[in-house]
């Protein structure tokens, strides 16, 4: 990748996880944007499959800069039997360790990584696939925090990687689940005003639980009268990021742009 944009290594201690753990930041003005990778990924994914390429031209402009964080998905989420329709009795003795190393580097994103990269602003967060789960998650938990969420190919419920769970602390951190738990749906509609919320997916290969758990997101918001723009993308749009490049500068410009009105 040939650019003139700032890009910086970082491995720092985390108190949270009790480790050393690394991010690259690419660009160092216009708005932050929070990056999270995709199942299992690291926080070089970006640059590998060209996504910092596509947002080259806005991270030089000074309109946005990056900060792709690492993850731990192997230890946690994917730990485990992903889609299952049963578990058995040693793999749900170990959901709770697992439950609890996410949260711990939950903890790291939100107390730890971003008061070090924030610049006194509500960040945009973003991600594909899990990373797109990733967002959701730590935007609708701290909506505070956030002004723009945009997610690609999400997906937004615990169960695909929890199977029959029961566990207090995989429902906090299952977005339909939680979202759901609203007694009162005016409280989800204060804590989101004004907020950007852009969720995609495509209906090609390997996007069918992606696109149901998009359109269950949907209903959920719409049922709260929360402001949220679903995009469903083609039959011929893939689990890919062929497509993920496309849709990033798609979305990406219309956000910067103010091509996307916002709940008063």
């Amino acid at each position: 990748m040939q650019t003139t944009m700032d890009i910086q290594y970082h491995n720092q201690w985390s108190d949270s996880l009790q480790r050393n753990i690394e991010y690259k930041t690419y660009g160092t003005q216009g708005r932050g944007v929070l990056v999270f990778p995709s199942q299992d990924q690291r926080f070089y994914e970006w640059e590998d499959n060209g996504m910092i390429d596509v947002l080259a031209p806005m991270i030089e402009a000074g309109r946005i800069h990056l900060i792709c964080c690492d993850s731990i998905d192997a230890e946690t989420w994917s730990n485990g039997v992903n889609g299952a329709e049963s578990v058995s009795d040693y793999e749900k003795s170990r959901y709770q360790e697992r439950i609890d190393l996410h949260e711990r580097w939950f903890n790291y994103i939100i107390d730890e990584l971003i008061p070090e990269v924030n610049q006194g602003e509500q960040l945009i967060v973003t991600g594909c696939s899990m990373g797109g789960y990733h967002a959701a998650n730590v935007f609708f938990r701290r909506p505070d925090l956030f002004c723009t969420l945009l997610s690609l190919s999400g997906l937004f419920h615990a169960s695909y990687f929890f199977p029959a769970y029961d566990n207090d602390l995989i429902y906090r951190n299952s977005p339909l689940d939680y979202l759901r738990g609203i007694s009162d749906p005016s409280l989800l509609l204060d804590s989101l005003r004004r907020k950007q919320i852009i969720c995609c997916v495509g209906q090609g290969a390997y996007e069918e639980i992606t696109s149901e758990s998009n359109r269950q997101l949907q209903r959920i918001l719409t049922d709260a009268s929360v402001d949220a723009w679903f995009d469903y993308w083609g039959a011929d749009v893939n689990h890919d990021f062929v497509w993920w490049r496309r849709q990033a500068s798609y979305f990406f410009d219309k956000i910067l742009n103010g091509g996307i009105a916002i709940a008063a």
